[in-house]
């Protein structure tokens, strides 16, 4: 287990691994399920609109570029028109990154020791043949419009693994690298007040770490009550509507909707 990211080997991957590689000296990471025979399913946004220029933009386009030609596998690549979902290999998913592995079920205490977001989270991740099956079906049917802080290449490794997706009004999915990035610019503003009350920088940069931690620990999927249980025929519908807004609740498995860790918060 390692102290920001957990790395692997190649030959120690599983079918139904969600892995991922940092790009950029670690400025962020992109992820996908590792299907097995070499094979990686992501998320990726296809092509930019011409009036978004962000550089957070660039990172999701730039995430992972597949080629036009691959010899390892001869679908690498494939796609489905406007689906978003990739089937890559796994050499073309790395690009020229390390291999690392996602870690599901860790203990509190490792969750925040990681303090990066997007390595690892407290839900436990269903059988690899569940995982399997909806990264291969949103492969063919799409995972809604991609969006860098509420549907990202992570939100979708995260659903493949659990089923469970964000139904609440928070400004992020459940992409703990898009908390994260959100993060530290809200620990930053929340903690300005307490330079009237504290007059040590140190003081200052371990309650503004405090209030970052916090922040990315509460919106981790296995702690928050705000997500559903859906099914994977189901995400199409999930995606164009909002919950709550019309759409029928019996389209959403009622049944363990909420994630067993959801009430394992600071101080309980």
């Amino acid at each position: 287990m390692g102290f920001m990211s957990q790395r692997v080997e190649a030959r120690d991957l599983k079918a139904g691994d969600h892995i991922y590689s940092w790009r950029t000296a670690f400025a962020y990471s992109h992820h996908g399920i590792y299907v097995g025979e070499n094979k990686v399913m992501h998320f990726t946004r296809d092509q930019l609109s011409s009036s978004d220029h962000s550089s957070f933009a660039h990172f999701s386009s730039s995430a992972s570029k597949v080629p036009t030609a691959c010899l390892d596998i001869p679908d690498c690549g494939f796609t489905k028109h406007e689906s978003g979902v990739i089937m890559s290999c796994l050499n073309c998913f790395l690009g020229h990154g390390s291999l690392y592995r996602f870690e599901y079920g860790v203990s509190r205490l490792t969750f925040i020791a990681k303090f990066r977001g997007g390595t690892c989270t407290t839900a436990q991740s269903d059988p690899p043949e569940e995982v399997i099956h909806r990264a291969m079906y949103l492969l063919h049917n799409g995972f809604g419009n991609y969006d860098l802080f509420t549907n990202n290449c992570e939100d979708f490794a995260l659903y493949c693994k659990t089923g469970y997706i964000v139904c609440g009004r928070e400004p992020t999915g459940s992409s703990g690298q898009a908390s994260s990035f959100i993060g530290v610019p809200l620990a930053a503003i929340v903690s300005l007040p307490l330079r009237l009350l504290v007059s040590s920088p140190v003081g200052i940069v371990t309650a503004s770490a405090a209030v970052y931690t916090f922040r990315r620990y509460a919106t981790d999927i296995g702690v928050r009550d705000d997500v559903k249980k859906v099914k994977v025929e189901d995400i199409a519908l999930f995606h164009g509507s909002h919950l709550g807004d019309g759409v029928k609740r019996s389209n959403v498995s009622d049944s363990n909707d909420s994630p067993p860790a959801k009430r394992q918060r600071f101080g309980s």
